[in-house]
């Protein structure tokens, strides 16, 4: 499983009158290498969504170094306005592009490093997208199924939904997949244009109001 990278140009020509203006967002997020706080053993991220809420709980022992990274996303806002733009019926559902295309763009190449894997991609569980070794960023899937095909390419869970996997199963995934393999949201866009595009674009998907970390 590959996930897409690269800009269409002429694509994101066409749509550049669409391009977000907001300014970086105040904080950390403009400086990844600052967000490096070790998370808890045993933590819980709950996300408002516009379907509804859902809580992952994440084990850290399961996968240290992605365990570390989502914490940091989620405590310092990374995640919040961020659409659903991946939803597979049966497979899984995929976010984790910032909205804003200046804060996506810094943390595009901020990559960790692999954990080994030690759960399987079952139903709940919550992994990252990855396009080889040591790629991974910010982009993360929750399993709808079975996905243990997935266990042995290196995609290593690192929490579990704990409440609210219907609202995840409800999340809209009329748009099939991406671009140019289907007629979704092209990432390449998404991380030039932000929400700037999707809105315009692909107005039914769902999205994050608001993630936080739980007390």
């Amino acid at each position: 499983m590959r996930f897409q990278a690269s800009i269409v140009f002429a694509a994101a020509l066409a749509l550049g009158s669409l391009a977000a203006h907001s300014p970086v967002r105040a904080g950390d997020l403009s400086d990844p290498a600052s967000l490096n706080e070790e998370a808890p053993a045993v933590y819980k991220a709950k996300f408002d969504t516009s379907k509804g809420t859902f809580v992952i709980e994440v084990h850290r022992d399961w996968a240290p170094n992605g365990a570390d990274r989502f914490y940091n996303l989620v405590k310092n806002g990374y995640y919040n306005d961020a659409r659903f733009f991946r939803v597979l019926d049966g497979f899984m559902a995929q976010f984790g592009i910032n909205g804003d295309p200046k804060i996506s763009a810094v943390w595009r190449d901020a990559n960790i490093k692999d954990d080994a894997v030690k759960q399987s991609n079952q139903r709940g569980m919550i992994t990252y997208a990855t396009s080889g070794p040591n790629s991974r960023t910010t982009q993360v899937f929750v399993n709808f199924g079975d996905n243990a095909g997935l266990d042995g390419q290196g995609f290593a869970p690192f929490g579990k939904v704990v409440s609210g996997m219907d609202v995840v199963d409800s999340l809209y995934g009329g748009y099939g997949e991406g671009s140019p393999k289907g007629h979704g949201p092209n990432q390449g866009i998404v991380q030039s244009l932000g929400n700037a595009y999707l809105g315009k674009a692909f107005p039914k998907l769902d999205f994050i109001q608001k993630a936080t970390i739980e007390k």
